[in-house]
């Protein structure tokens, strides 16, 4: 697991190259690899996880083909004896260490045979001018920042935003609807970033550029198997197909030379994980918490679950006195906002598990968009069934801060620019309302091919290697995808009961009081939280204040003074998130647009905030 970076048919220095590496070294400390030659760079910042001793990258220094990497590959040992048995040297045990090899044999098709989770850049200086290819994994999980600059044919990438705005190129302007996608969906989808020239390579896709050509983008593959009809048998016959498959992918992540646990959150998705990972051995469990007492606190279904699996349990708690703090942390590490108030825990736990010494921690993420889990699924659905219109509250549900509560915040002028750049990709937007498969169907692909890697993944990549962590998803490998995807609609949602099949293929697993709870996100109760008298209030008080938000033209002030008077009055769900949106973006405006506000100065990384671990 790494962060890369680099150039092509540019002209960089090395001290640009230095400074990019510093901005990522959080997510690789272990060691720094540049490799440079006319017109390109490559390099990368090492979190050493498998083949401790080798790995140095680029991997094939000093050869005709260099790549760096950041991901995993869980099936290297095969490839490694597949490649060596075709005559092929590969110099240690190192996942990464077979890339080289591998693009020799198999040509731009190489990725066909990778099974994990990556980014990486390959150059290959065989041919009469150097040849850059770029690849993503199926679904996202790990993502490449890339700005291509059209008039100079230059291409600039790395696996952080702001790692991206040290190369000086990139970066400069934001937006102008930026800020409605990012209240529209909670953080921009698609290829899009909050910035004009920076894109993100899509999942399942390669990028080959010849030194001074124009690229060719090619989707590899949709992201999750296409099928028509559903796992062969009975309900369940399937449910026990999903656990074998998942207690095979768990084994298999669990397979590392470093310390690996388990975020257990008391959830069905974390807690399976748990219960197949303590059937390998796993001995360790986290979860999070909030100092004093708050709604939605999960931690006693996290003990439980732990006392069942037999596991070292440690509880992480947070005090929400240092939140604003810790916000700017989190913030400057996403690099670009994102409204999930999950986050700020996200990054607390990633960082009090590498404090505790571990490396690798596997994760539930994924669960709900292939299974059918989130309630705005099951809404939807039971609308559409009924022939009411179940487009606008399903979108409405996936904001930040609703369509109608939008309108009002906004100018006019601000009101009237966006609604010609619509937040969701036209292509999209077009497939969920109007695409093939029932609504279920269509919108189980948009949320895992849209929603997942922009909202879920690149924030789980970005928050667990700010401390370092590599987190594993097993409800993201292929194998998992492939079962859960094509079930009919009611093996996921049927009567009211979301993630049916999960929820059948962990039975006699977890406790009885983690199966039958009633669902809730693991997320942060900022509705109690943001309220007059805190910390938190306070904060957004300030930066939220009427002139400095009516400053830039988009929003009206005393629109959202409205909202913390509302808030103050009647506490409520659409108020509080709508006005942690608002934060966070202020919060990001500052960190990379404003000059700074005390700490958290853009390219640089604002000091950390307390908390506590109890074992």
């Amino acid at each position: 697991m790494c962060r890369i970076f680099g150039y092509f048919n540019a002209a960089v220095t090395p001290h640009a190259m230095r400074t990019v590496a510093a901005l990522q070294r959080h997510g690789g400390p272990d060691a720094t690899g540049v490799a440079r030659g006319a017109g390109w760079g490559l390099g990368n910042n090492r979190l050493a996880v498998v083949g401790l001793d080798g790995g140095q990258q680029p991997y094939g220094r000093g050869g005709p083909v260099q790549v760096v990497f950041n991901g995993e590959i869980y099936n290297h040992e095969e490839l490694r004896r597949r490649l060596e048995a075709l005559g092929h040297v590969v110099p240690d045990r190192c996942d990464g260490s077979v890339l080289p090899a591998l693009y020799l044999e198999y040509g731009d098709d190489f990725t066909e045979h990778l099974d994990g989770m990556y980014a990486l850049a390959l150059l290959d200086t065989r041919g009469a001018v150097p040849r850059l290819l770029l690849a993503t994994d199926h679904i996202g999980m790990k993502p490449l920042y890339c700005r291509w600059h059209a008039a100079d044919r230059s291409l600039h990438f790395s696996s952080e935003l702001p790692a991206l705005l040290g190369f000086g190129a990139a970066g400069g302007r934001v937006r102008e609807s930026a800020l409605d996608a990012f209240l529209a969906t909670r953080t921009p989808f698609g290829t899009r970033t909050m910035y004009e020239d920076v894109e993100v390579l899509e999942p399942g896709t390669t990028w080959v550029c010849e030194l001074g050509g124009l690229p060719r983008v090619r989707r590899r593959e949709p992201q999750v198997p296409v099928v028509q009809e559903g796992p062969a048998g009975d309900g369940f016959t399937v449910a026990r197909q999903v656990r074998r498959t998942l207690r095979h992918e768990v084994g298999r992540l669990l397979e590392a030379d470093v310390p690996v646990a388990v975020i257990t959150s008391g959830g069905l998705d974390s807690s399976l994980v748990t219960a197949l990972a303590a059937e390998y051995g796993l001995q360790h469990t986290f979860t999070l918490a909030y100092r004093g007492s708050w709604p939605c606190d999960e931690r006693h279904f996290a003990r439980e679950v732990s006392d069942r699996a037999r596991t070292v349990h440690h509880e992480v708690e947070i005090d929400p006195a240092g939140f604003p703090a810790l916000l700017e942390e989190t913030v400057w590490h996403l690099g670009q906002p994102n409204a999930d108030p999950i986050a700020l825990s996200t990054y607390a736990l990633f960082r009090a598990i590498r404090e505790a010494g571990f490396t690798v921690a596997l994760t539930g993420d994924g669960a709900d968009e292939v299974f059918g889990g989130y309630e705005r699924m099951r809404r939807a659905a039971e609308r559409a069934a009924a022939g009411a219109a179940w487009a606008p509250g399903y979108l409405d549900a996936l904001s930040a801060v609703p369509a109608a509560l939008r309108a009002r915040l906004y100018t006019d002028a601000y009101r009237a620019h966006v609604a010609t750049d619509p937040a969701l990709p036209a292509a999209a937007s077009e497939d969920l309302l109007h695409g093939p498969g029932t609504v279920l169907d269509r919108i189980t692909r948009f949320e895992l091919e849209q929603r997942l890697p922009a909202y879920h993944l690149r924030r789980v990549d970005h928050l667990s290697m700010a401390s370092a962590v590599e987190a594993r998803l097993p409800f993201c490998q292929r194998s998992v995808l492939s079962l859960g995807r094509p079930l009919p609609d009611h093996r996921r949602i049927q009567g009211g009961q979301v993630k049916r099949t999960l929820y059948a293929a962990a039975a006699g697993l977890l406790p009885d009081g983690v199966l039958s709870r009633p669902k809730q996100p693991f997320t942060l109760p900022v509705t109690a939280m943001l309220r007059p008298g805190t910390a938190l209030w306070e904060y957004a008080r300030d930066l939220l204040a009427p002139g400095r938000t009516a400053a830039a033209g988009r929003l009206d002030g005393r629109a959202v003074d409205a909202l913390f008077a509302a808030q103050a009055e009647r506490p409520d769900d659409t108020a509080s998130l709508a006005l942690w949106a608002l934060l966070v973006h202020e919060v990001w405006d500052d960190q990379f647009r404003r000059s700074p506000r005390g700490s958290g100065a853009a390219g640089t990384v604002p000091g950390t905030a307390p908390l506590a671990v109890a074992a």
